[in-house]
């Protein structure tokens, strides 16, 4: 950055920057599969508002923090380089950006990526460090919230089952005013203790980053 900028117009546009870093967090980190997920499985759950959506939201940052650590640590200490030398901002935006662009880049698809690369490049990059974050966080998006409803989709199933038996056997029953909502969500819940649901699926969600 420009030292002959004033301070305070300095402060201005780093403040302006920092204002980006939620939706940094939200959208470019796997804090958004890890969202997504759990928000689907309360709702196959049909639990409503347990647990609170405050708490999903904390488990989705701590396991954010939990699997991206190494890469926040890297995006730290390649950023702090060029800002502890020349007070550059715009240098340590860049170079901190790039282990972010890299832990992106192993989670898109290519199918996804060629695409923007395509809308934006009249000539294929010869190498990964030809594109710019910018590029990738679009495909990285789509290719994590395809992901999401995916491994969302496998955990709908068993309670879609449980749903339908339920409502069957009242069907048979002839307890036609009876929602079946209300008898299988018990037995959803003993179901999901007894194969210790979220163990597994943070287990495996935290795996599917490894």
């Amino acid at each position: 950055m420009d030292q002959t900028l004033n301070p305070i117009l300095q402060t201005l546009i780093m403040i302006a920057m920092f204002s980006l870093l939620p939706f940094a967090f939200c959208a470019m980190t796997s804090f958004l599969r890890f969202v997504i997920v759990f928000s689907m499985l309360k709702t196959a759950m049909g639990t409503q508002q347990v647990p609170p959506g405050i708490v999903i939201i904390g488990l989705s940052m701590i396991l954010t923090f939990f699997t991206m650590g190494t890469t926040f640590q890297k995006m730290y200490d390649m950023g702090s380089v060029p800002y502890q030398k020349n007070q550059d901002i715009v240098a340590a935006m860049t170079e901190g950006s790039k282990p972010l662009k890299e832990f992106m880049l192993k989670q898109t698809r290519n199918a996804d990526l060629e695409f923007f690369v395509e809308m934006t490049h009249k000539e294929k990059p010869s190498s990964p460090d030809d594109l710019s974050i910018w590029e990738v966080a679009p495909a990285y998006i789509i290719s994590e919230l395809k992901t999401s409803f995916e491994i969302s989709f496998i955990i709908f199933v068993p309670f879609i089952i449980l749903d339908l038996v339920v409502a069957n056997i009242l069907l048979a029953l002839g307890m036609f005013m009876l929602s079946p909502t209300i008898i299988s969500m018990p037995f959803k819940l003993l179901i999901f203790i007894a194969v210790d649901g979220w163990s597994l699926i943070v287990q495996g969600l935290v795996s599917s980053y490894n």
